[in-house]
């Protein structure tokens, strides 16, 4: 940073459909993963920061669910988050992966940000790396000629970091000056317990099908370091909605559920820095995505 170049911070958010690589660009700028990511839909539920310190200023990446037309009340409440959170950033870059034409979809949330006039607007051509070079050219175009406002429109790839400078660089450009929002080195305003919920969760995701994952929830019951050892006991339960889904999860013998907990400990080891002992409860609430006071319970 110069005398030339004032120091610039503020929010971002990627807004796109589901599954369009939102989380996994947030991780690759952070250089931290900070939100778990799956190649089922609408893994996303919670609006999550991360911070991306630069010298010459401080992005804020506000990762959110994917947009979706909703089938159920948790469908609803995401789609509102996103509103929320698009109603506060200074910057909103609209996604679209490089090997999928533009779609309904597409237009439909691209068209919708003419109700966020606060906020710049630039698009992002996401996965170059799964397309050919004239798919991402394709893209380009198609997406260009969604808007006429956009800052910049980007193709880039959070799996090779193609492009990723670039990225920083543009929407840094487009922030207002002003001190840092968050001390430096900290990557995420994520607690603890969520974080290791969300870990949870995703391994939970893996190898499951159909409507499963989406009725899938995980609560932290209890967490902290064991007396006179270097274990930390971790008391975790995974909510679903139905007595079927229950034995999905637990599998033949209990060994579903202990191959997510060993994908899951190994992650929250890495986290939190020390051997994990993770106990795993599966536990039925019945349609939660649908009650009202089931959500509130689980953090909705």
């Amino acid at each position: 940073m110069t005398e030339d170049s004032p120091y610039r911070s503020g929010f971002v958010t990627f807004v796109g459909r589901p599954n369009v690589g939102k989380s996994t660009l947030t991780n690759a700028l952070v250089g931290e993963k900070i939100a778990i990511t799956s190649d089922k839909p609408q893994t996303t539920r919670r609006a999550i920061r991360g911070i991306v310190d630069r010298p010459d200023g401080q992005l804020v990446v506000v990762d959110t669910p994917g947009v979706h037309r909703p089938r159920t009340l948790l469908g609803q409440r995401l789609n509102d988050l996103v509103e929320d959170v698009l109603g506060d950033v200074d910057v909103i870059a609209f996604c679209a992966p490089a090997g999928e034409r533009v779609g309904p979809g597409d237009r439909r949330i691209a068209a919708s940000l003419d109700g966020y006039p606060r906020s710049r607007k630039v698009a992002l051509i996401t996965k170059t790396d799964a397309a050919s070079r004239d798919e991402v050219l394709e893209r380009l175009a198609e997406v260009d000629a969604l808007r006429e406002d956009w800052a910049a429109v980007i193709p880039v790839s959070a799996l090779t970091g193609a492009q990723l400078d670039v990225l920083a660089d543009e929407l840094l450009g487009l922030m207002p000056e002003g001190p840092a929002l968050y001390e430096h080195g900290v990557v995420t305003d994520e607690s603890e317990s969520d974080r290791v919920a969300e870990i949870i969760r995703e391994a939970a995701l893996r190898d499951v099908r159909e409507e499963l994952p989406h009725s899938i929830a995980v609560v932290v019951q209890e967490m902290g370091p064991r007396e006179d050892s270097d274990l930390i006991d971790v008391f975790a339960d995974i909510v679903v909605e139905r007595d079927s889904q229950k034995a999905i999860i637990i599998g033949r013998k209990g060994a579903h559920l202990k191959d997510v907990g060993a994908r899951a400990r190994t992650q929250l080891e890495g986290l939190l820095g020390s051997r994990v002992y993770l106990s795993l409860h599966v536990r039925v609430a019945q349609e939660w995505q649908r009650d009202p006071k089931q959500l509130g319970r689980l953090g909705f």
